[in-house]
């Protein structure tokens, strides 16, 4: 047997409500899709579109609960109650998935709306990824009217394309003397573009840590400025009645 080339998978965390069962013990019961609908007299699907029984939002009669409101609108209060439970499904799901990647699991996190509304650029991620979810990565898939011929990788970037390994030899003798004259050469291969993108990127980034230095200095005298009047009239008094004093005594004796 050959080994594989990738890893196995990964098995998916399990969800809260896959946890809680397996702590209360609650074991899942197997039940049949199909279930007999007196109303219609024909087999139906237990649950989704045209299910067994109906909708009961839909129904020509909806029957008034013990203590309600008999003024309320039923009709409305279970409409309410599907819209409720559509949303809290649809939050456990992304619940669910924000887990499984905090976790690290095989199970991506949806990049994509939940409620269909995507952009052009979540439509094409969505194209490139259904493309290549064959096992040929999409070499044998249709293709889009503006779509590229060359197959997309799983990635989203560039595929990388090598030089076969039997061709043309003149082609392959003269990419390695060109490469063996430029690592012999003492010239230094020199992007002049890049370096002069980065003088002027060090050069900007200088003057600006100069502006922001004289601005802080600036506004580091107006405060002390703006202080010492202040300071100034309290400790300049205490400071100069003992000179006055000691010059009235030197004085004095003189």
């Amino acid at each position: 047997r050959l080994p594989r080339e990738k890893p196995p998978p990964k098995p998916r965390p399990p969800t809260r409500w896959e946890q809680f069962a397996r702590l209360k013990g609650i074991r899942r019961k197997k039940k049949t899709s199909l279930v007999w609908d007196e109303q219609a007299k024909e087999w139906r699907r237990r649950w989704g579109y045209r299910r067994a029984g109906g909708d009961p939002s839909r129904a020509w009669l909806a029957e008034v609960p013990a203590g309600a409101d008999p003024e309320e609108d039923q009709f409305a209060r279970l409409r309410r109650e599907k819209r409720e439970r559509v949303a809290r499904n649809e939050l456990n799901r992304l619940r669910n998935l924000a887990r499984a990647h905090r976790a690290g699991s095989a199970v991506p996190a949806a990049p994509l709306h939940p409620t269909g509304h995507q952009d052009r650029d979540e439509l094409r991620t969505v194209a490139r990824v259904a493309r290549v979810s064959t096992a040929s990565l999409g070499r044998f898939q249709p293709r889009l009217p503006k779509e590229s011929a060359e197959p997309p990788s799983r990635s989203g970037g560039k595929k990388r394309r090598f030089e076969p390994l039997l061709g043309n030899l003149a082609a392959e003798r003269s990419r390695q003397l060109e490469l063996l004259r430029d690592m012999g050469s003492k010239k230094p291969v020199l992007d002049i573009t890049r370096a002069v993108n980065k003088q002027l990127r060090q050069e900007e980034a200088e003057a600006a840590a100069a502006n922001k230095g004289k601005k802080q200095s600036k506004r580091g005298k107006r405060g002390r400025r703006q202080q010492r009047p202040g300071r100034s009239g309290k400790k300049s008094g205490a400071r100069r009645q003992p000179q006055q004093q000691k010059k009235a005594a030197g004085g004095g004796s003189g």
